[in-house]
């Protein structure tokens, strides 16, 4: 079984930031959804930002919500050194100096 997530944190670029039960830190990104159903909601940053930790997963306030194995899988984790209060556009300028 996966981590679940305890905190969750939205970022400006529809992506948001997990903390994970085992510690990780990982970024998913939800663009991919926006266009499907109830995730269109999602699109309004106002209304993005409305996500919490629930039960091991996130949630929306009008219900919408993902599978914490999906969140965990399909999520890509912080490199050392790059703080979780970036968001992620901010995240890959970083990495690109890095590298």
């Amino acid at each position: 079984m996966n981590p679940r997530v305890v905190a969750v944190k939205p970022n400006s670029n529809h992506t948001i930031t997990l903390t994970f039960t085992n510690g990780e830190v990982r970024v998913f990104d939800v663009k991919p959804y926006l266009d499907r159903g109830i995730f269109q909601e999602l699109s309004d940053l106002r209304y993005f930002n409305s996500v919490k930790p629930v039960l091991g997963s996130v949630q929306w306030k009008n219900g919408q919500d993902s599978c914490p194995d999906t969140l965990y899988m399909d999520s890509f984790p912080l490199p050392d050194g790059v703080s979780d209060t970036l968001d992620s556009k901010q995240q890959a300028m970083n990495l690109e100096v890095a590298t």
